[in-house]
Formats: structure tokens, C-alpha cells, sequence
């Protein structure tokens, strides 16, 4: 893995700390202006899409592309009956999966404000009994072995400062057959004769390392060679880099609203900074830079 797209000298306690904060802070604006959803949308490439609704809509076909991609969907035969939302954000994910699939869903997540709120929602929609959250961190997550039929992480990885002990930890909350998919940003594939990104690369990765509390970037290469390590199965990737081209350019349009402004001002700092790089996302999704990445695979009978 290139670490040296570094996390500006932060140790792992500061990148727990910061990325708690960031998301306690962050949250309640988020979902004032996107919804229950921290993630990005699926959108046919080409397509222009202007109201938010239909960003919204491209949200939620987010989750049932990946889920299409990883070969469960709607067949009967594969539904999960209990899954973990690893990076659950307020739960949006989960609680779709619960009803989706009539399942029971945990969802952990560093930030405090979040739990609480994704708690809350559930209980408004009816699902207390099938979704619950709980502060906890991914790479020591707390659960028993074995323990579900579905491991689903949606744009969290990019947060693991370990990414081996990272998916080692999905491993071992798997149950045997169960599916894991991880959805996250990732850095282009390195060539043959590389051995690190480039400097002006690195520098760009940095930069949004340093607003948004991430660790070291890696490519979808990069956990196919770990996933292969851990003897996990029916390993499968995909870039869907140009699915989610219209996200971040419509992420800005609704912070320039007024509604968004006012919404960064009274978030603070963090947030304020988050969206200032925003600019550097698309560039580097211009650039083919980063990558938004979707590994699937499956844990051994």
C-alpha cells in the first residue's frame, strides 16, 4: 500500500477523535440539505440532474446497484437476515436493509451524535426492533465471531487508518458464506514500474486527508491483495468513478444555497473546512486520481 499518501503525522487516537467530531459536527447539516443518506448517489453516466430529489433518489440506488453488484439483490435464496452497517453515519443504509430485507441490522459508528440521531430515526420509522446503533470503533468492533450474514461498509474504509486489520475485522464478524462488501475512495491502481503516486498526487490526496481525517489512501488493488490474504472468496471489484461524477459538483451546489451557508455556519470549523476541499474531489476524480471503489467477497463455508 502507498503509505505516503500519510495522514499528516496524525496517530490513530487523533484520527478517532477528529473523525468523531467532524461527524457530531457535520451531521445535522448533512441531513438538513441530502437526507437520511451520508453517501454518494449512482447516476447514469452522461446524465445531468439537477433536483435534489433525484439526487436523493440516486442515493438509494447507490445501495441497490452495490447490492446488485455483490449478486445478492432480491434473490430470496441470499437474504441476509442479520447484517452490520460498519461506518453506519445516522443509519440510513441500515435501516433500508432492515426493511429491505426484514432483517436485524447493528450499525456502529465513532460518532456519538450520530448513533443517537440514527436511534432516532428508526424509532420514528417503525424499526426499532430490526435496527440499533451503537458508538464503537470498526477496527475493534464489538461482536462475536461469525456473527452475520451480511457485512456492509459504505464509504467508512477510507476512514481505517489499518486497512488489513480493517477488513480482517469484517472477516471475523462474518459469518461463514456471508457476503462483505466495502464501497470506499480509493487512489488509482499504481503501474507495474511504480512504486508510490506521484508528488503533485500525494499532495492533493494530503490536502483532503488533512480536512476530512483520513489515514493513509489505498487502492482497490490494494484490498483485492488483502481480501486474497485472508482467504475470502468470489472476490470481485468494480470502479464506478463515473456513476458518481454529478455527486460532488451538486454537494456544492447546495452549500452555495442559502439554506447550505447558513447550515456550514452554524456546524462549525470542521464542516466549514470539509467543504472548502470539496473542489479537490472533483479534481481528482478529473484526474483519475481517486477512485470510487466497490470490493465484494465472500467468507468461506
Amino acid at each position: 500500500m502507498d503509505a505516503a499518501a500519510n495522514q499528516n503525522g496524525r496517530g490513530a487516537e487523533e484520527l478517532r477523535k477528529g473523525i468523531a467530531e467532524l461527524y457530531d459536527e457535520s451531521s445535522e447539516a448533512w441531513e438538513q440539505l441530502w437526507g437520511e443518506h451520508m453517501h454518494h448517489g449512482f447516476y447514469d453516466p452522461g446524465v445531468d440532474v439537477a433536483p435534489l430529489s433525484h439526487h436523493r433518489q440516486a442515493q438509494v440506488r447507490m445501495i441497490e446497484e452495490t447490492l446488485a453488484f455483490s449478486g445478492l439483490s432480491d434473490d430470496p435464496k441470499k437474504m441476509p437476515k442479520k447484517i452490520v452497517d460498519v461506518g453506519c453515519g445516522i443509519g440510513g443504509s441500515s435501516r433500508y436493509l432492515a426493511k429491505k430485507y426484514g432483517a436485524q441490522c447493528q450499525g456502529i459508528t465513532l460518532s456519538p451524535v450520530q448513533a443517537q440521531r440514527a436511534a432516532s430515526l428508526a424509532a420514528a420509522q417503525g424499526l426499532a426492533e430490526q435496527a440499533s446503533f451503537q458508538v464503537a470503533d470498526a477496527l475493534e468492533q464489538p461482536f462475536p465471531d461469525e456473527e452475520f450474514d451480511l457485512v456492509w461498509s459504505m464509504e467508512s474504509g477510507e476512514h481505517m487508518p489499518d486497512k488489513r486489520k480493517f477488513v480482517s475485522e469484517l472477516a471475523r464478524v462474518a459469518a461463514p458464506g456471508a457476503t462483505i462488501i466495502i464501497v470506499t475512495w480509493c487512489h488509482r491502481d499504481l503501474s507495474p514500474s511504480e512504486d508510490s503516486l506521484k508528488p503533485d498526487e500525494l499532495k492533493l490526496l494530503n490536502k483532503i486527508c488533512n480536512a476530512y481525517y483520513l489515514p493513509a489512501w489505498c487502492s482497490a488493488a490494494d484490498y483485492v491483495n488483502i481480501a486474497k490474504s485472508l482467504s475470502l472468496q468470489d472476490i470481485r471489484t468494480t470502479d464506478w468513478s463515473e456513476n458518481v461524477a454529478p455527486f460532488w459538483p451538486a454537494v456544492i451546489r447546495s452549500a452555495l444555497t442559502w439554506t447550505g451557508f447558513t447550515s456550514l455556519l452554524r456546524s462549525g470549523w470542521k464542516t466549514i473546512k470539509g467543504a472548502l476541499v470539496m473542489p479537490l474531489m472533483i479534481e481528482g476524480f478529473k484526474k483519475d486520481l481517486i477512485k470510487f471503489a466497490v470490493i465484494t467477497c465472500r467468507k468461506p463455508e
